[in-house]
């Protein structure tokens, strides 16, 4: 090989992070559903300060009834985002996959 080759996955990989951003803020941009839900998720967390203490903390943590529905609120919401954002760069990865194979002439 020469030392102009750079290997396709360790290429990917390197720039994953720049990618994972790039979706992210393209969807709190232009997603009206996701940015309604990182608001309702947002408005939780700055409502219920234990939220923060339960997930960043350490030691022993005690949730009255009402908080504990709380958090298993903002868990099912925080899943829901995180859900929206796999998808989201998984189809990227297949538009990404695509481009590539018309580049190379292998489509």
């Amino acid at each position: 090989m020469d030392n102009t080759y750079m290997d396709l996955a360790a290429r990917l990989e390197d720039s994953f992070p720049d990618v994972e951003n790039e979706v992210i803020m393209d969807m709190r941009e232009n997603n009206e559903d996701y940015a309604a839900l990182r608001g309702e998720i947002s408005d939780i967390e700055n409502k219920h300060n234990f939220i923060g203490r339960v997930l960043n903390g350490s030691g022993e943590v005690h949730l009255t009834e009402e908080e504990h529905k709380v958090l298993t609120e903002y868990l099912r919401l925080r899943f829901n985002l995180d859900d929206m954002e796999r998808e989201a760069l998984y189809f990227r990865g297949h538009t990404d996959a695509v481009a590539y194979l018309k580049k190379i002439k292998a489509l």
